[in-house]
């Protein structure tokens, strides 16, 4: 059991992840050892890796379920976490967030809802309230561009059809794709649901542009309207 609180340099040599990452490669390391560089050093009772693994524990090793987690949740929680540690962590998560965003831009064709919720995840998947957000698109079905519409609580949030409709104009834009977030990890489509997205394909139709989908995210999840046959005619 790890019961000193070593600094890094002072751990057996198979045990300093730092030396691992440099002598097998980065691939070589587990979670809890990635997260130990970031913070470096544990508390009096345990050492950086072991208190890493209890962080992640708490999070059923789920990286994304720890992106959600704020500054103060990580210090109230772990002993030997403090604002500047809580920091680097949740600086270390928005990095990868954004990597993945920035890979998404990489090949914005969304021309599949697969391709599509790739793309949103990053946007919605890690937030801990409801957001509204659209996606404009080309007549080739490329990005033009994506925007936040609204942000509600943890239950619900709101969508105002004339900005979407105002920024599908102001763009150009042939397409649009809806997509908004279930922090609770429910994907069922609400009555509230179905109405904001008909008003929304009707106020569009009126400018010849067409709502080819709408996204419930939660997670690793993602619920497609067109999939699911609720776009309606």
């Amino acid at each position: 059991m790890e019961t000193t609180n070593l600094t890094i340099k002072e751990w057996a040599i198979d045990d300093r992840p730092r030396e691992k990452l440099l002598s097998k490669g980065v691939l070589s390391l587990s979670d809890a050892e990635l997260l130990a560089i970031l913070i470096g050093s544990g508390s009096r009772n345990e050492t950086a890796v072991a208190l890493s693994k209890r962080i992640l524990h708490s999070v059923q090793n789920n990286l994304q379920e720890l992106g959600k987690l704020s500054i103060e949740q990580l210090i109230s929680s772990f002993v030997g976490i403090g604002e500047a540690k809580a920091i680097t962590i949740i600086a270390a998560m928005e990095l990868g967030r954004r990597r993945k965003l920035s890979e998404n831009l990489q090949r914005p064709l969304l021309d599949s809802s697969q391709l599509a919720f790739e793309y949103l995840s990053p946007l919605l998947s890690d937030l801990p309230h409801e957001e509204f957000w659209i996606v404009l698109l080309n007549n080739a079905k490329k990005v033009i561009a994506h925007y936040k519409i609204g942000q509600g609580g943890i239950t619900s949030t709101s969508a105002d059809v004339r900005l979407i409709a105002r920024k599908a104009l102001e763009n150009n834009a042939i397409s649009v794709i809806l997509a908004h977030n279930h922090p609770s990890g429910n994907l069922q489509v609400s009555n509230a649901d179905l109405s904001i997205t008909q008003q929304i394909k009707k106020a569009l139709k009126l400018f010849d542009i067409t709502l080819i989908d709408h996204f419930i995210l939660s997670g690793n999840t993602f619920l497609s309207f067109a999939d699911e046959c609720l776009l309606y005619d």
